[in-house]
């Protein structure tokens, strides 16, 4: 477990290097646009009188070839050519292309960039002056990456490579045309990190049960969700009679939502049963019982036995339910058992559920017995596959005939239960130019806490009479989604007083990992 934990599949730090490839060449155009003529800025980047492969898209985005065979050379272009191909023209305020890493770092979420004594430019008011040629930006935590979110729904490596091309940064000043990592030379080489990262790695269970592990966007702040290419290698390993099981991060508002909307939308894969996961604990906390702090001991209501608790808490389980239901699929709960749980709460459970229209639920005591303890959950998601035919799965909106604030609305509305959806200023701005650019057909990916329906994390249960307060919209262009900011929610998480790292350290005897777990 501590190998799966660190660096085992690579794929993160590949999403890393990626990112922040894209994020240097932004900062390094940028920069030589500043001091540099059109046809300079035409000779270095054609220095040889041929168009490297990733450049001959750009021809073809402006119509100055009509195909990627077309033998054009730089010679051939005239100046109004040369100086449509070589300067960009990025507006540095369009720029929402963040740099990544994959640590809680809270004082990396805004910081001022091109501060250092060499990173100056000529002052455009007085050419005799040089100027500090900065901008403001900031770090995201590298699973909210666009690069992650494409590794998980591309179908194969052609697929990925479009989509890291097509990634928008911003916008031009003069056009206001979408700038993408292809306008920027840099698609190519972008996947090139990538080519390992999307083939899935292949692990087993205690049990030896085949495991993919593949991608890794967090639901909270990007789709939630494991790979495309894994769950269909998956289906084609079981055969036709066989079961794939994969995995929707967080709680089925999010994980689910955006499984359903924006994974299976761009997979074309049909599922019949989710099961939703459900704890006699976590319920109490939903039905009013005492904070839960992660390093603290327990409240004694957690451990002992307290059936009108764990009732007043299947609000939430039912909610949860009602959503999966919506989208034509058999639901089937697990009741995960703790050793503290009594048969009279896992009764109220399982009765709430059924009560709410799922199709069975279950005990599942893996934790205890392995394999075994979840045999029944495995019969029951079974029988609710065969129950239930793929075409009865839908959607709960369709892209192409509402507008973006249809669509977050619908999610808050029908998913959340808010009564209504509040904009910023600067997130309507956001729509209109996504609108503008031909972006409005896209499914949207909200970005909230994983901790309640609400935007408020106390907010527990199964809360109604909230509205839901949009602050930015992101796009996604390349991974095919938009990406509302609701709420508080960070993009890079921050360190408690007394961060896990306390705990970790090496046996420096055997190499053996200490503290991990």
């Amino acid at each position: 477990m501590e190998e799966f934990n660190l660096h085992l599949t690579g794929d993160i730090h590949a999403v890393t290097a990626a990112n922040n490839l894209l994020a240097a060449a932004i900062e390094s155009r940028m920069f030589h646009e500043c001091g540099q003529s059109d046809e300079l800025l035409f000779k270095r980047l054609c220095p040889k009188n041929e168009f490297s492969p990733v450049m001959k898209r750009r021809l073809l985005k402006l119509g100055i070839i009509h195909s990627l065979d077309d033998d054009k050379t730089p010679s051939e272009l005239t100046l109004e050519e040369r100086g449509r191909f070589a300067r960009l023209d990025v507006d540095p305020s369009s720029v929402t292309w963040q740099r990544v890493l994959d640590t809680c770092d809270r004082h990396l979420r805004v910081v001022d960039v091109g501060v250092g004594p060499q990173e100056t430019v000529k002052s455009k008011d007085d050419p005799t002056q040089r100027v500090q040629h900065s901008r403001r930006t900031g770090f995201d935590i590298t699973v909210a990456s666009e690069v992650m979110a494409a590794l998980a729904l591309a179908k194969d490596l052609p697929d990925l490579r479009e989509k890291l091309g097509s990634v928008v940064i911003g916008y031009s000043r003069a056009t206001k045309e979408p700038i993408t990592a292809d306008d920027l030379g840099v698609g190519g080489a972008m996947t090139v990190l990538m080519k390992d990262a999307i083939m899935p790695t292949l692990m087993q269970t205690v049990e030896r049960t085949p495991v993919l592990v593949h991608a890794g966007p967090f639901a909270n702040i990007a789709i939630g969700n494991s790979s495309i290419i894994a769950d269909v290698i998956a289906l084609k390993t079981v055969g036709p009679d066989g079961f794939c099981v994969t995995e929707a991060g967080f709680g089925a508002d999010i994980g689910m939502e955006k499984f359903f909307n924006i994974k299976c939308r761009a997979s074309a894969l049909k599922p019949k049963c989710a099961v939703i996961v459900a704890t006699v604990r976590a319920l109490k906390m939903h039905g009013g019982g005492p904070l839960v702090a992660a390093g603290k001991p327990l409240a004694r209501e957690y451990r002992e036995e307290n059936v009108d608790l764990a009732t007043a808490g299947t609000c939430n389980l039912v909610r949860h339910i009602e959503n999966a239901k919506r989208f034509g699929v058999n639901v089937v709960v697990a009741v995960n058992q703790f050793q503290s749980d009594t048969m009279a709460e896992i009764d109220a459970v399982k009765a709430a559920a059924l009560g709410a229209g799922a199709f069975d639920a279950v005990v599942s005591n893996h934790w205890a017995e392995g394999g075994a303890g979840a045999k029944k959950l495995a019969e029951a998601v079974v029988k609710a596959c065969e129950a239930n035919d793929a075409d009865n799965f839908r959607f709960l909106y369709d892209t192409a005939s509402l507008t973006i604030q249809e669509k977050i609305e619908c999610i808050c509305k029908e998913i959340y239960r808010a009564d209504g959806v509040d904009y910023s200023e600067v997130s309507l701005q956001q729509i209109k130019q996504y609108d503008d650019a031909g972006f409005s057909h896209l499914p949207i990916c909200i970005a909230k806490t994983q901790y309640s329906f609400s935007c408020d994390a106390s907010a527990k249960g199964a809360p109604t009479g909230f509205r839901v307060p949009v602050r930015e919209v992101r796009l996604c262009a390349g991974a095919g989604f938009l990406y509302p900011l609701c709420g508080e929610i960070m993009t890079v998480p921050g360190l408690s007083t007394r961060p896990g790292f306390y705990d970790v350290d090496i046996n420096l005897d055997t190499g053996d990992v200490i503290g991990l777990f």
